[in-house]
């Protein structure tokens, strides 16, 4: 009867999984033949996968994936913070009303950013949710319930640009609060069908291949290479594109997305630089995985190759996804930073950066908040 009744709590815990994997429309949607054939067309779609320029490996061997597990159930009281992290809020009208020829930056936590440059405004991996994941209770928490401004309150958006499809680079809950005031998505190739199964107009959409540039009228934005990888589902690894962007106007900035370290950094660099701003992924890493996420002191050697003025670490701040701890990162950083003569930006989050000659934030203030 006990045997019964397990296999019964068994057979219910996975059609509940399945039922999951099936019909929860966070996982997205898939490509068509014909959006495959393109993708094909690219050069980077091999065998059913999108490719890095260079190998990158993500297998552990089962020591190694064993003693990540225990680390990660384990914990560490230095993972996140133990006090409230200061957030500086945002007024609608505030982004309504700018009216500064140089362009304007305000940092949400993680890689999400509101830019504002050539009269637009222009949101980048806009993820606005409470965890990275397909349900809010299977990922860890943000560090903070408040967000400089909410989705709702956001003003109507020119620009979404997306670097990959990871759930803490695109979020469904956000692109269905943002759908409707968005003028246009520019994505890496394979990324628009999650959109349109979420409900984005098609005509909305714009899917770029690395080095593919498009013009939205003052702007150039460029799609450029990263070294990571992508996917929602258990089955679906790479079956997207991941990228970094180049945008152009009345400045130059280079935002990383996820990479790992790479010559694609100084190819960039010498073939679009120097940037006046460059957002670089600084958080997240282990040895184990370097090849998809930079340690800190590659990031900083990264500015140096796309030769950037000034280098902001991104991809802190916010969640828990790695086992340092979760000042590592800009400390880090901001050490190998000096010693290379790279000028860093270090904003509190919702504290906006005017470019080109504005005052950088410095003050360390994740001290105070450890």
């Amino acid at each position: 009867m006990i045997g019964l009744v397990i296999g019964a709590i068994l057979l219910l815990i996975l059609i509940a999984g399945a039922l999951f994997l099936n019909f929860n429309p966070a996982f997205g949607g898939k490509a068509t033949e014909a959006q495959i054939q393109r993708y094909k067309e690219s050069g980077l779609y091999i065998d059913g996968k999108f490719k890095n320029q260079i190998l990158t490996s993500l297998d552990m061997n089962i020591g190694e994936l064993a003693s990540t597990i225990t680390e990660f159930i384990k914990g560490g009281s230095d993972r996140q913070p133990t006090g409230k992290i200061p957030v500086k809020k945002l007024d609608s009208l505030n982004i309504v009303n700018y009216s500064g020829k140089d362009a304007r930056l305000t940092w949400f936590g993680h890689s999400t950013f509101l830019l504002e440059i050539n009269s637009m405004d222009i949101l980048i991996d806009p993820m606005f949710g409470p965890s990275p994941a397909p349900h809010k209770w299977l990922g860890p928490k943000r560090y903070y319930n408040e967000l400089p401004i909410e989705i709702e309150n956001l003003p109507e958006i020119d620009v979404v640009l997306l670097s990959h499809d990871h759930y803490d680079h695109l979020d469904y809950n956000s692109i269905l609060k943002l759908k409707d005031k968005v003028g246009k998505f520019y994505v890496p190739l394979g990324v628009g069908p999650h959109l349109k199964e979420w409900g984005v107009d098609e005509s909305k959409i714009n899917e770029l291949s690395w080095g593919d540039e498009i013009d939205h009228e003052s702007l150039r934005l460029i799609c450029v290479p990263a070294r990571h990888f992508s996917g929602r589902g258990i089955f679906d690894r790479n079956t997207t594109l991941w990228g970094s962007w180049i945008i152009q106007g009345s400045s130059k900035i280079y935002f990383s997305g996820d990479s790992g370290y790479g010559p694609h950094f100084k190819k960039i660099g010498e073939q679009y630089g120097p940037f006046d701003f460059a957002m670089l992924e600084c958080g997240q890493y282990n040895k184990r995985w370097e090849t998809i996420h930079m340690m800190p002191e590659q990031t900083a050697q990264a500015a140096v190759d796309l030769n950037a003025a000034v280098m902001m670490p991104i991809h802190w701040g916010a969640f828990t996804l790695a086992l340092h701890s979760w000042t590592d990162p800009v400390e880090r950083v901001t050490a190998k930073a000096e010693e290379l003569g790279v000028n860093v930006a270090t904003p509190v989050i919702g504290e906006s950066i005017v470019l080109n000659g504005g005052v950088l934030p410095k003050k360390r203030w994740w001290v105070e908040n450890k």
